[in-house]
């Protein structure tokens, strides 16, 4: 299998998938965890207390690591398209 160039292809697209969803995720994890706790000592249960500072944290981080997430994509996407063409180029 380890020869197998969709297998390979599918496998880095997936550690790809990963390394650029932890940052948000984790975010989004410790946000909602602060919020969790602050809400269980006030006694507040309000939907929209628990909403707001994760969309807000989300849209700092990806703000933040958008031009590393794009440089990774972009490798990935000209690695594979290199692959693609000397599968193509090579004689069968």
């Amino acid at each position: 299998m380890d020869g197998d160039p969709t297998a390979l292809a599918l496998r880095e697209a997936l550690w790809l998938a990963l390394q650029l969803a932890w940052p948000p995720l984790l975010a989004m994890l410790g946000i909602g965890l602060l919020v969790s706790v602050l809400q269980a000592m006030t006694q507040i249960q309000e939907q929209t207390l628990a909403f707001l500072p994760k969309l807000a944290a989300m849209a700092v981080v990806l703000t933040l690591l958008a031009p590393r997430m794009t440089l990774a994509v972009q490798g990935y996407a000209g690695q594979l398209y290199e692959r693609i063409v000397e599968i193509g180029a090579t004689p069968r």
